[in-house]
């Protein structure tokens, strides 16, 4: 009986972080209601504050979810880094970073904390990506991070808006050509 109330419980989070993550994406963090998402979820609105306390507590839950999903995403160094780090782009997860990020910018906004900590999780997960010894020298690696991860949102965004515009494709191979010989299959 006991184990059967768990499944339940896990099963009504997962529901409710999986449907808030969709209408955060579609609709952005402040104009997502609890009703919203209960509905999509089918789960009672009442049974957000019991999983997550708040609206906040379920961001969060949102945010390491699917944080979680696009990190364990990234290959070993074995494997070619580059792709992976553009095929962040095509990631459904991308879609709710980039919808967060114009209401983390705001100041005073109840997410910059949670957004500030995704990129730092993502700039971790790049430099993991990057041999000790690939960098020209003097370069630093954590400012390669920032600059690898800022073109990557940068381009998603652009993607985005105007998905005729942007050949991916394309934009990999430039950014191959003009990454530090031995980054180039990062």
């Amino acid at each position: 009986m006991a184990t059967r109330r768990i499944e339940r419980t896990q099963e009504s989070r997962r529901l409710l972080v999986t449907a808030a993550a969709e209408l955060f994406a579609e609709k952005g963090y402040r104009q997502t209601s609890f009703i919203d998402i209960a509905d999509k979820a089918g789960i009672s609105r009442g049974s957000i504050p019991w999983h997550f306390g708040n609206k906040l507590g379920l961001l969060e839950a949102v945010v390491d979810d699917q944080l979680q999903s696009v990190l364990s995403g990234f290959p070993p160094p074995a494997d070619d880094p580059l792709d992976q780090v553009m095929g962040f782009i095509r990631v459904p997860a991308t879609r709710l970073f980039i919808t967060l990020l114009a209401e983390a910018v705001e100041v005073g906004s109840p997410i910059r904390e949670h957004y500030a900590r995704l990129h730092a999780a993502l700039r971790q997960g790049v430099l993991a990506l990057i041999p000790a010894d690939a960098l020209p020298p003097g370069t630093d690696p954590e400012a390669y991070a920032v600059l690898l991860v800022g073109a990557v949102i940068g381009v998603h965004a652009q993607w985005r808006v105007a998905p005729e515009a942007v050949d991916l494709e394309s934009v990999q191979a430039t950014l191959r050509a003009v990454l530090p010989a031995g980054l180039g299959h990062i």
